[in-house]
């Protein structure tokens, strides 16, 4: 039997480390002699997350498109060059059999060299508008896996396969219970939990929502769990104190199957693994879409469950505004909780990352 050796390329945020990351986890599964390497864009998460699962990072000088300081982006075409030679190098210095592409600053320009070089790829593609870099590497991928159906109108049909987006382990076997959750962030019994996340790196609009909006939200039997991100921590601990014991402030929660287990309403971003978590968890949620997300595509993902009747969305723009109503409307109304509920589960896949990675296996065809 030959090795396999597989590179997984992207990064950048959460939503894109925590599926490549339970790719490589699944792979490895499958496929316990399989050599596995991870390439990231260096400065970002990855570069820290990635080793801490065990697994081996290489990083690019590479960033991403800057749409709200166009002088920014003076040195992205030669940062893309440099990155589009250094993953020549990389892949073949360690032979790679195929790549993934999971989304991110270093996604593209592994990818583009993989194909140059004759290198069977794979993309996994995690929203439901598919941005251009992707939509490009599909001409030439071998295999997309989608979470969304109707993808083939970015993508050759014939190499569509929706396989669904994949979450941490934790979450997608989650064991926890309600009680447990709460007891493990200092939560009362008896009340109804809001959990606020907005991303790995919190989300502002939100942030300043929540705190305007505190004494009106946590009225009566409601308690909010709110993680902010480290930019808003330390001010959102002051805002909180007010409130005692009835807001639970975390900068960053890494146990989120704990979170999740915990609340009884969410409050969320609609970023693709947030989506797939949260179909899992199947708590009945709020999405405020980042509006500023490339094609829109937080909103395209959100109104993909809202149309289905699982879920609510508030845009960026009125989030202050309409937070505090929108939460008490669906907190009083239990028949409304349910039904999101049911229609959470059904468009939940728990085996994403499994699928994925015995295609990853096959495309590679090494046996």
């Amino acid at each position: 039997m030959s090795t396999l050796k597989v590179i997984i390329a992207g990064g950048g945020t959460g939503g894109h480390i925590f599926p490549a990351v339970a790719i490589g986890h699944a792979i490895m599964a499958l496929r316990p002699d399989a050599e596995l390497l991870f390439v990231g864009a260096n400065g970002k998460m990855e570069m820290e997350k990635v080793p801490k699962e065990g697994f081996r990072i290489v990083g690019l000088d590479i960033a991403g498109f800057n749409r709200s300081n166009m002088l920014k982006n003076i040195t992205l075409p030669l940062k893309v060059l440099n990155s589009w030679m250094k993953a020549r190098g990389i892949l073949s210095s360690f032979g790679a059999n195929i790549v993934v592409g999971v989304g991110g600053y270093a996604s593209f320009p592994v990818m583009y060299a993989a194909q140059g070089m004759k290198i069977p790829t794979l993309i996994q593609e995690q929203n439901s508008y598919a941005g251009k870099a992707n939509i490009r590497l599909g001409q030439k991928a071998n295999l997309i896996c989608v979470a969304y159906d109707g993808m083939e109108q970015f993508f050759p049909a014939n190499k569509v396969l929706k396989t669904g987006n994949p979450v941490r382990a934790a979450i997608a076997h989650m064991k926890t219970t309600g009680a447990e959750g709460r007891r493990a962030f200092g939560l009362k019994e008896g009340r109804t939990t809001v959990l606020v996340v907005g991303g790995s790196l919190g989300a502002k609009s939100v942030n300043e929502a929540v705190a305007a909006s505190l004494g009106a939200i946590v009225t009566g039997d409601t308690q909010v769990l709110w993680q902010t991100g480290k930019p808003y921590y330390q001010q959102a601990v002051a805002q909180a104190a007010a409130f005692g014991d009835k807001v639970v402030v975390q900068e960053f929660i890494t146990g989120m199957d704990v979170a999740y287990a915990a609340a009884d309403v969410v409050v969320s971003r609609a970023g693709a693994l947030a989506i797939a978590e949260l179909c899992i968890a199947a708590k009945p949620v709020i999405f405020v879409p980042y509006p500023h997300a490339a094609e829109n595509h937080q909103e395209s993902n959100a109104m993909a469950l809202v149309n289905n009747g699982a879920a609510l969305m508030i845009q960026d723009a009125q989030v202050k505004q309409e937070l505090a109503p929108s939460l008490a409307r669906l907190i009083a109304d239990g028949n409304k909780r349910n039904e999101m509920t049911h229609k959470l589960q059904a468009m939940a896949i728990k085996d994403a990352a499994m699928r994925i990675a015995e295609k990853v296996i096959e495309t590679a065809g090494i046996k």
